[in-house]
Formats: structure tokens, C-alpha cells, sequence
């Protein structure tokens, strides 16, 4: 089976901007090693349409090339000792993987 692509949804909130600011130094180094690439970010999206929009104050996309590898991204233990300033700082209200569609044949 071939390896597609994913996409990384994070919704979170940012309390403590020093402390985030510590994971977000030592986010892309994190990326890059696992193959991920950043996206985008929005600290003003709107909500559209539904009745569970998302909430807080900052949407992030990123990606990696295969499920395997955002497996490998958030279960390195660098990671999750880095994360302790996200944690701390900007809490979480998702952190979602969406899988891309495969190549067309």
C-alpha cells in the first residue's frame, strides 16, 4: 500500500506566550526531522457553517508524507518533552490527522 500524505489540524488556545514561544523554537527542528511541513496558521478564522465550530484563539495545519511518519513526529520523546510548553501554554482543544486522498492512477 502507498504511503499518503496527512494533515495535521491543531486548535489551541495561547495562556502564556513565553512558555509557547519555547515549544514553537523547538517545533520545526521536530518538523523537519519527521519529514512534516508547516502550512499554515490563523489567529483570526472564521466559523462558516455547523454547530461545533472550532474555538480558541489559533488553527495550525501542517502535513507529513505518510501516517507513519505523524506517528513518529508525536511519539518521539523529544517531542514529548518538548511539548510540555505546549501543554503548559497554549492547551490544546484538538489535535486532529486527517489523511489526504491517495495518487490518482
Amino acid at each position: 500500500m502507498e504511503d499518503v500524505k496527512v494533515y495535521m489540524v491543531v486548535n489551541l488556545d495561547i495562556k502564556d506566550k513565553d512558555t509557547y514561544l519555547k515549544y514553537e523554537k523547538g517545533f520545526f527542528p521536530m518538523l523537519k526531522k519527521h519529514g512534516g511541513e508547516f502550512l499554515t496558521f490563523d489567529d483570526s478564522f472564521r466559523h462558516i457553517e455547523g454547530p461545533e465550530p472550532l474555538a480558541g484563539g489559533r488553527v495550525i495545519i501542517f502535513s507529513f508524507p505518510s501516517e507513519e511518519a505523524a506517528d513518529g513526529w508525536y511519539n518521539d520523546p523529544e517531542y514529548q518533552e518538548l511539548s510540555k510548553f505546549r501543554r503548559e501554554g497554549a492547551p490544546l482543544r484538538s489535535l486532529s490527522l486527517v489523511k489526504g486522498l491517495p495518487p490518482r492512477k
